[in-house]
């Protein structure tokens, strides 16, 4: 399968199952696959991020070679589906050390933006609890700023993910 062959499939959602199954299987079509995600400026293109999440359920050592990628298409990505995605796989992931600031930055900025959807904002508050567990002098300030969202910014997402949390970082801070 090619770059055109794939592209073409994912215009219907009718494909997308079959093509996560099928790429979970042959992972020599992932680099295919991540190159859309990762690449096209085509307003469906955030599909293939879907189908790397999707894929990721099944196989997170496929993705785990992309994350440093997505971090990177994340200074300069502007489609939401996308970012929704890169940002959920990032969170799930071990983040390397050197995109550490770079994440801090990007996902305050993402947090308490209201301009930001629930998700992404989601995605990056939790990128930040797991950046302070390895740097646990963010503790503090992530406590404020996700009370500051919960208080100001309330949306479902941010109420439920940012109480939980806040109860794990209260609870670190006190031991």
């Amino acid at each position: 399968m090619d770059r055109e062959n794939l592209a073409g499939l994912i215009e219907s959602w009718e494909n997308l199952s079959l093509l996560v199954k099928d790429i979970g299987n042959f992972p020599e079509h992932l680099d295919i696959l991540m190159d859309i995600a990762l690449n096209s400026s085509h307003p469906n293109s955030w599909r293939a991020a879907w189908m790397a999440d999707r894929i990721h359920d099944q196989h997170p050592d496929l993705i785990k070679p992309y994350i440093p990628a997505m971090i990177e298409k994340l200074r300069t990505e502007s489609q939401t589906g996308k970012k929704r995605h890169f940002l959920k796989l990032v969170s799930l992931s071990t983040i390397p050390d050197e995109f550490d600031s770079f994440l801090i930055n990007y996902c305050l900025n993402a947090m308490t933006s209201d301009r930001e959807p629930p998700a992404v904002r989601v995605h990056a508050m939790q990128t930040l609890f797991n950046i302070s567990e390895k740097l646990p002098d963010l503790k503090t300030e992530l406590i404020f700023v996700i009370e500051n969202e919960i208080e100001f910014h309330p949306t479902p997402g941010i109420l439920t993910r940012g109480r939980k949390l806040i109860g794990k970082l209260q609870k670190q801070l006190r031991s």
